[in-house]
């Protein structure tokens, strides 16, 4: 494991490297609103896309970096995401197809970037479709712009709502929450399973 800071436009965020012994792709996961990126179903699918020979670059958001618990507005966000993800792309994963995701608010990043980040496909993990209670603030027009293949790891008791099904993503239901630690079993499995299947016609 690797740790290594980047300069964004918003300050410096830091890359966690976990690499897998022969890595045919790049897999950049980041981190929730309140959370970090030690949150258990972050740690599972690196385990899962490490067995599957993906490189995987875990990315702390600059202000989490700073010490601050509020999240930066979307717009930075994203900024930051892509300076990453342009960084890593020179240097750790060189040539490599990469794929963008994250937990709760960073899966809305990775979904917001994945066309300009040019991502092969998106890994959601506990999509936030709406605020809890205020099902009318929907973001699933986040996840249906995605053009690309998108896995979405849900909990069935989620409060943050439960995403629907379009042409280019699958969901899989789990039991538990949002945090979806009920299932990290089937957290790595859907991953890995996922992951060998979308990469196989970027990496043969």
């Amino acid at each position: 494991m690797t740790r290594t800071r980047i300069d964004t436009p918003h300050g410096p965020a830091v890359a966690e490297l976990h690499c897998a012994a022969e890595g045919s792709a790049g897999l950049l996961l980041g981190h929730g609103a309140g959370g970090g990126i030690g949150a258990a179903d972050l740690v599972a699918v690196t385990r899962a896309a490490q067995e599957a020979g993906v490189h995987v670059a875990l990315v702390e958001q600059p202000y989490r970096v700073a010490g601050r618990r509020a999240p930066a507005p979307a717009k930075q966000l994203d900024a930051a995401w892509l300076a990453v993800t342009e960084e890593l792309a020179r240097t750790w994963f060189d040539g490599l197809p990469l794929v963008f995701g994250g937990r709760s608010s960073g899966a809305r990043v990775a979904c917001r970037t994945a066309a300009s980040g040019q991502a092969v496909a998106v890994l959601c993990l506990a999509f936030p479709v709406h605020p809890p209670g205020k099902p009318e603030k929907t973001r699933q027009p986040e996840l249906d712009a995605v053009e690309v293949p998108v896995l979405v790891i849900q909990g069935e008791r989620d409060p943050f709502g439960r995403p629907a099904a379009g042409p280019h993503h699958e969901i899989v239901f789990l039991s538990g929450d949002h945090s979806l630690k009920a299932d990290l079993d089937g957290v790595f499995r859907a991953s890995a399973e996922w992951l060998a299947r979308v990469l196989r016609p970027h990496t043969s």
